[in-house]
């Protein structure tokens, strides 16, 4: 009986370390899924769109679109515009509001999409508003002597009003401007909806230096974005509606321009799609919005995310992957 009763007994207490141990993992992967790491989007308190960020020395500068609108309102309430710092891109640090609509005298509205870029020391603010007497969208300047302001009206009027570009009928053609310092010095604002226009800027980042020009991209919406990685110049936009994001890659800043394919998906549940990319500590950033925050986010309450971009030795760019985790280190 002795002899029995010892194997029966192993065989019960192996089965009962195999159930402990099963049950401590089910506990661990379950705990793991109750912390897991949601860092995007990266600011929850407020909806946030239209990204675009500056490196500047040891920091990164985020500045973005409130998007104000009540849940039962079905287009854009926008009157102002945020700025964040970080300098991990993990932890961002929120300032007071540095630019509202009502800093330009001329305009009546619509904190749209804009970008800040630095040049001997200071920072200069292209953004796009509704105009208030000439009839569209248009673009203006604002200027501080710091990346989170306070900002004020550079020129007291638009430095790009519709009348101006005539490529499209539209009157919201000139929106989205995104700027670029070449290595030569000289500087470039392009911007556009349904056209993509570029133009020289002169070197008080006020006026343009010549002819307004355009670029004919394939399925081109609106939001590009002009970066130089290495050797390579960069045209992302947004591309089609609802919007992925598309890019085409030169040599040159004037172009020809070389249609590269999609490099991000539809955001969430998000028509619109806005990138901004940057180089940061080593690292390339692919910043962007969708429209995640349950329960009331979407196309006209959005929010702002982060994940990796990679390049390819070629120079091209590998398709973004959008994850929840976002920048963890």
């Amino acid at each position: 009986m002795k002899t029995i009763f010892v194997p029966i007994l192993s065989l019960f207490l192996l089965a009962s370390v195999k159930t402990i141990a099963q049950n401590n993992a089910s506990a661990n992967t379950e705990k793991k899924a109750k912390t897991a790491v949601t860092n995007n989007p990266i600011i929850k308190d407020k909806y946030t769109g239209d990204p675009a960020a500056l490196v500047y020395k040891d920091k990164v500068y985020l500045y973005a679109g409130h998007d104000e609108a009540p849940n039962d309102f079905n287009f854009y309430k926008m009157n102002e515009w945020l700025v964040y710092s970080s300098s991990d891109m993990v932890h961002w640090q929120e300032h007071p509001v540095p630019l509202k609509v009502t800093d330009f005298a001329w305009s009546k509205g619509d904190a749209w999409a804009s970008q800040v870029i630095e040049r001997n020391g200071k920072f200069y603010w292209y953004v796009a508003v509704e105009h208030g007497s000439v009839n569209g969208k248009a673009i203006g300047v604002a200027v501080s002597d710091s990346p989170t302001g306070p900002f004020k009206d550079a020129l007291g009027k638009a430095l790009i009003t519709n009348d101006m570009t005539t490529k499209t009928s539209i009157t919201w053609d000139d929106i989205d401007p995104t700027v670029m310092i070449d290595d030569d010095g000289q500087a470039y604002l392009f911007w556009g909806n349904t056209a993509c226009y570029y133009a020289k800027l002169k070197a008080n980042m006020t006026e343009l230096d010549g002819p307004i020009q355009t670029i004919d991209l394939p399925h081109f919406t609106e939001a590009p974005w002009i970066h130089k990685h290495k050797n390579w110049y960069y045209l992302s936009y947004a591309y089609q509606f609802p919007e992925k994001i598309a890019y085409a890659m030169s040599k040159s800043i004037n172009g020809p321009w070389e249609y590269k394919g999609i490099l991000n998906e539809i955001a969430g549940n998000s028509n619109t799609n806005h990138q901004s990319i940057i180089d940061f500590k080593g690292k390339s950033y692919f910043i962007y919005h969708n429209g995640s925050i349950e329960p009331n986010g979407g196309s006209f309450r959005r929010s702002v995310c982060i994940d990796r971009l990679y390049y390819n030795k070629d120079g091209s760019i590998k398709r973004i992957i959008m994850t929840t985790e976002g920048i963890t280190e």
